[in-house]
């Protein structure tokens, strides 16, 4: 595996979730594998999960870790024949390859600006940086993808899963902001990996793109989904026909303790930051049904599971 953009990239997943499961025993094991290597974090957004636990995670390989906010500095250039005579500094094809000469693996995590569709499922911004850059490219989060995120969902629902075939349901939450489908979108494609009975739950127009929920089962009454549900995963996304737009605020969509009920004594996931009582009910997230916090810690686990992967594959 030399880049990590999205499932895609994954030779087996089987293999990284044993080396995962090899890293949460013990973090330091290959603490020496990162020896003399810098991983550059380039961050066009704000960042909590993400930006810690990715740094966590390679100075735990022994890497150099250099973090930089690029909202903080010049704009960069992304179009090929621009005339640069506006307010964009640098093109990314410089700026990429020079960052190559600082750094071993960059990381990059940016956002959708959930106004131009096709822009934003273009993925220019890391699919850009892939191509110019000269060494490997790790997706902390782009326009229309999570991988780390959906990788560590993964591996949650494996550490905690009963029986061969869980019902996995992911259910859309109200939300006062317009977010990206990123999280849903990569979820899914990670689930589908899977022999999971996957089941998407959201309200009329908030289908997502049909790339991310072939074969899904798309149930509009959320109750009916969760019945005998075994983890239930809660986040918000905007509308992908209707792009960027909040189409329902409806607080009915929030999960909450009466709704759990209905579930196989399922667990309850989210990705964080979460809106409480919006999204989810205190008597939700602070249940021993709960996993956030567990895997908010496996961010840095998966993370590890992926630098480790890549540092091999330039040590060979």
């Amino acid at each position: 595996m030399r880049d990590f953009i999205s499932v895609k990239d994954v030779i087996s997943i089987e293999e990284m979730l044993t080396s995962a499961k090899s890293i949460k025993v013990n973090p330091y094991e290959d603490s020496g594998i990162g020896k003399n290597k810098t991983m550059v974090l380039l961050f066009f957004n704000s960042s909590l999960r993400t930006r810690l636990s990715t740094q966590k995670a390679a100075l735990n390989l022994g890497m150099h870790v250099i973090p930089m906010n690029l909202s903080e500095g010049w704009g960069l250039e992304f179009d090929d024949g621009t005339v640069m005579n506006m307010d964009k500094a640098e093109h990314v094809r410089e700026a990429a390859a020079v960052i190559s000469q600082y750094a071993d693996i960059i990381g990059i995590r940016t956002f959708a600006g959930l106004k131009d569709r096709e822009l934003d499922y273009a993925d220019r911004i890391i699919r850009q940086f892939a191509a110019c850059a000269s060494v490997p490219i790790v997706n902390l989060e782009s326009a229309i993808l999570h991988p780390l995120q959906s990788f560590t969902d993964l591996f949650t629902i494996e550490s905690y899963r009963k029986k061969k075939r869980p019902k996995v349901v992911l259910t859309w939450a109200p939300h006062p902001r317009a977010l990206p489908q990123a999280v849903a979108n990569s979820f899914l494609e990670w689930m589908q990996q899977t022999d999971y009975e996957l089941v998407v739950t959201h309200p009329e127009g908030y289908e997502l793109a049909e790339t991310f929920t072939a074969g899904c089962t798309i149930e509009y009454d959320q109750r009916k989904a969760f019945a005998d549900a075994d983890f239930i995963y809660a986040k918000n996304w905007s509308s992908y026909q209707e792009y960027g737009k909040i189409l329902s605020t409806d607080s009915d969509w929030m999960v909450t303790a009466e709704k759990m009920t209905l579930t196989n004594n399922a667990h309850f996931m989210h990705c964080l930051p979460v809106r409480r009582n919006v999204v989810v009910a205190d008597a939700v997230i602070d249940s021993d049904q709960s996993l956030v916090i567990e895997q908010a810690g496996n961010r840095a686990v998966i993370a590890q599971a992926v630098l480790k992967k890549i540092l091999e594959n330039l040590k060979g």
